[in-house]
């Protein structure tokens, strides 16, 4: 926007399309001083923000990085990664965040996938791709001033540089996020700026953003669920409270401090806050509404979140991917916390068989859906991008989520499991989370995940890793006495190991293959 040309931040939301670099633009002219982000003791302003973004984007102009082009982005959340990510929407080219918990050579995968113009990377990016730095195939820029690349202030023009104006087709991919990077082959997920924009200008209805909006992230730059809330956040004026690495005592001495109004929070973050010893000692009383996403939410854990903690829960259950996502608004159905929802306004989503033929309602199956936030594609990867998707039988395109449920009477939708987590033992299907719900509620045990593993007799057959409670005796035979009593006998766990913690991805997934790996037991 120039010139005569310019809107206000009011005018481009109301449109049937508009840019989040343009409502950044927008709200850096209309309120210069209103708080942005906040990084550590960096407290930064919508004209200082918008101001880095332009640099931003006539450094990648400079460099020869062209519209539809990408660059990639490893590193701990900063100022510098999101206006490097603000920058390059700014000029019409992708962004790819990877995760720093990826391997070398998967980072070397997803660079090439993705054809980085640039790599944009920390410390201890660099450290971790040590092994491997003489095979990264672009130049690297460090966002945190360190010898892993130019330095970032290096790397920019002088103050107040403005870049040459792109006009962005609705169509451009917006970003490639890479999903299972940290386990087998990472596919890149293409999302177009018309799919980042029906979320953004949605926001400020039922999911309350707006320019009062203090949103806490606690969760990386590079998940889309954190996306999601970020791009919210600044398409509506509100302030960003970035948290570098999540701790649960500071995450509530921020909040307390900067009088939080949102926060997007995977199910394992909110355990861990709301398990701080004086968690009802700290003023909370500024939240307006908090989100939940990304990986199984326990109706005990919501209840909890819903009792002790002010402010509107709203859950989520949807995929990278796009297509269809369920809604739980918690504090409107306190009689649904064991589902993940309704399926809200706009999106259509269905259950079908393993055959691909659509179930009637009520029944058992693999849930697909589609809605106006649906990927383009997988990048270069045409097959996958196919087997992804399912289409009715009067031609409309929906994507598989490779998950089971189904819907209740009132048509707010139970998952069950995910489909390449069910147990085919003895030709019966078990789903894990049906055994997990019922381990969960021995009084010693934390946390639970059941995963399958082979077996001569039966194909596959169940096993559990269990963490403890805190100064709680945890005794193998005594749970599998608790389960023996509560579940059939083909549900029945045929080993049982309790481990210090369950590991996970950086954004709470509990990581399932990894325990297959990490089995050590035997089963009858």
């Amino acid at each position: 926007m120039a010139g005569d040309t310019w809107k206000t931040a009011e005018e481009v939301l109301a449109g049937p399309f508009g840019l989040l670099s343009d409502l950044i633009a927008s709200h850096a002219r209309a309120r210069p001083n209103a708080t942005a982000v906040v990084d550590g003791d960096r407290i930064v302003s919508y004209s200082t923000l918008n101001e880095l973004v332009d640099r931003v984007a006539v450094a990648l102009q400079r460099d020869g990085v062209q519209p539809t082009m990408a660059i990639a982005i490893c590193a701990q959340d900063s100022l510098e990664y999101l206006a490097t990510f603000l920058g390059a929407l700014r000029i019409g080219v992708a962004v790819s965040p990877l995760a720093p918990s990826s391997t070398p050579q998967q980072l070397l995968m997803m660079l090439s996938d993705c054809a980085a113009q640039l790599f944009f990377l920390d410390q201890g990016t660099a450290n971790s791709m040590a092994s491997v730095t003489d095979q990264i195939p672009v130049r690297t820029i460090a966002l945190d001033a360190s010898s892993a690349g130019i330095a970032f202030e290096t790397w920019l023009p002088e103050d107040g540089a403005k870049p040459q104006p792109v006009a962005i087709d609705p169509g451009w991919a917006f970003n490639i996020i890479y999903s299972s990077g940290t386990t087998g082959t990472p596919k890149g997920i293409v999302h177009s700026h018309a799919y980042r924009w029906v979320s953004i200008a949605s926001a400020s209805g039922l999911l309350r953003y707006g320019p009062d909006a203090v949103t806490m992230v606690p969760t990386p730059l590079y998940s889309n669920t954190t996306l999601g809330s970020v791009f919210a956040t600044l398409g509506h004026g509100g302030a960003l409270i970035l948290m570098r690495r999540f701790d649960a005592r500071s995450f509530l001495e921020l909040a307390e401090r900067h009088r939080a109004t949102h926060a997007m929070l995977v199910p394992v973050q909110y355990r861990r806050i709301m398990a701080v010893p004086d968690f009802d000692q700290f003023d909370l009383s500024s939240f307006v509404m908090k989100f939940g996403s990304s990986a199984p939410f326990s109706t005990a854990l919501k209840e909890d979140v819903l009792r002790r903690w002010p402010g509107g829960l709203i859950e989520f259950y949807g995929m990278t991917e796009g297509g269809g996502s369920f809604m739980l608004v918690a504090h409107d159905n306190p009689g649904k916390l064991h589902t993940v929802g309704c399926t809200p306004p706009g999106h259509d989503l269905r259950v079908i068989d393993e055959n691909g033929v659509e179930l009637p309602f009520g029944a058992v199956g693999e849930v697909v859906g589609r809605s106006p936030q649906m990927m383009t594609g997988y990048h270069n990867q045409p097959a996958k991008t196919a087997s992804a998707e399912w289409y009715s039988p009067d031609g409309q395109r929906f994507i598989r989520t490779g998950d089971i449920g189904r819907f209740d009477e009132d048509g707010f939708f139970i998952l069950m499991d995910r489909k390449k987590d069910m147990i085919i033992s003895g030709g019966f299907n078990i789903y894990p989370s049906d055994i997990e719900a019922i381990i969960a509620q021995h009084p010693a045990v934390q946390e639970v995940a059941v995963v399958g593993m082979p077996s001569e007799a039966w194909g596959e057959t169940p096993v559990a890793f269990v963490t403890s409670r805190e100064n709680m005796r945890l005794s193998i035979p005594e749970l599998t006495e608790f389960v023996a009593a509560r579940v059939g006998k083909t549900q029945r766990p045929q080993a049982f190991e309790i481990v210090d913690a369950l590991p996970r991805s950086a954004i709470g997934k509990v990581l399932k293959t990894e325990l297959r790996d990490r089995f050590t037991g035997t089963v009858a």
